[in-house]
């Protein structure tokens, strides 16, 4: 499971320290984000945080004492950060109206979903946070190899890999002139991916091992929201050799149980949240469903009690991720499929 992050990275198969070379920052910095260039002649003074991954990612580069506002939040923040978040004010727990998020001055405002901040973007649009002189910048998982002009979640047009996750810090540590610290980060993650792989491949699991995940629903008698095949889930499942039976390049598209019961996977991996936009936000009442509707209750995962818990915050494409990796390879240990 998620271990707390150390200053020192080990090198995979070695007791060498990882010497992390710190690299300045050369201003005026500008760097093309999301589709818009963005110039950053020193680096920021303060941010605003809207998305739970962007707040992590800068409390994980040491940026806490930067942090002047957050918002848009899933779950807990990981364990080693609690104390300091709670000294940060939280504009909002789920979305932030523009004028709350320009009150506090920030610097940057760093963004997780485009959705958020973007053309259309339900906080504001970029070009409304740069007339009042504030920079903004989106995380890339959200936009390299996606499409969020289709509304709602958006479409995958590539499949989510990590790399957009390393790239997002890497370019945040390079904009407020952190850049050791962002390659510590990237390289501590490189390797919990790494050991998660190998773990499940040591499991000489089935060729034909399938999956579903379970996000949410608007309501539990009508059709839930899992995971296409090219988000972050469809990256957990592809690296562990497991095939997704949802064949939709959408994010979340919404499907019928009975069509996930006709395919009917070997695990079922159902999110826990904080959240409680919807009745199925409640893992327990995930549950409780999967285990007494007529249709979903018949699927070999149901029965054969195969079900994972995990992050919702991982199934998105953000740096737990890679936690949400771990987790499903530590529960495939536990599994029989005989």
């Amino acid at each position: 499971m998620r271990q707390t992050i150390v200053a020192t990275t080990f090198l995979v198969g070695t007791a060498m320290p990882l010497q992390v070379q710190a690299q300045e920052t050369d201003y005026p910095f500008t760097l093309t984000n999301c589709g818009v260039e963005t110039t950053f002649d020193v680096a920021p003074d303060s941010a605003v945080t809207i998305g739970q991954s962007a707040t992590e990612i800068l409390y994980s580069l040491g940026l806490a004492p930067k942090v002047v506002g957050t918002s848009v939040w899933f779950n807990p923040v990981l364990p080693e950060y609690a104390e300091v978040n709670e000294g940060i004010e939280r504009i909002s727990d789920n979305d932030p109206s523009f004028e709350s998020v320009v009150g506090k001055k920030p610097g940057l405002v760093a963004v997780q979903y485009e959705w958020h901040v973007g053309e259309s973007g339900i906080v504001g649009t970029r070009e409304m946070f740069r007339d009042v002189g504030i920079p903004t910048y989106i995380l890339p998982a959200d936009c390299d190899t996606k499409d969020n002009s289709t509304g709602g979640d958006g479409t995958r047009t590539g499949a989510f890999e990590t790399d957009s996750v390393y790239k997002g810090i890497r370019e945040l540590a390079a904009i407020f002139d952190v850049q050791a610290a962002g390659k510590e980060l990237v390289a501590e993650l490189q390797n919990t991916e790494s050991d998660a792989v190998a773990r499940a491949e040591a499991l000489d699991l089935p060729d034909d091992l399938s999956a579903v995940f379970w996000f949410s629903s608007a309501d539990l008698e009508i059709d839930p929201y899992v995971a296409g095949r090219l988000g972050a889930p469809g990256y957990m499942m592809a690296k562990l050799g497991i095939e997704n039976v949802i064949e939709s390049d959408e994010e979340w598209p919404t499907v019928g149980w009975e069509s996930i019961s006709r395919a009917d996977p070997d695990v079922i991996v159902i999110a826990y949240m904080d959240r409680r936009r919807f009745p199925a936000d409640d893992v327990e009442k995930k549950i409780a469903f999967l285990r007494t509707d007529p249709v979903a209750s018949q699927m070999t995962a149901v029965r054969e009690g195969r079900i994972v818990q995990m992050d919702a915050h991982a199934m998105s494409a953000t740096m737990r991720s890679i936690y949400g990796l771990e987790t499903l390879s530590d529960a495939l240990s536990e599994m029989s499929f005989e």
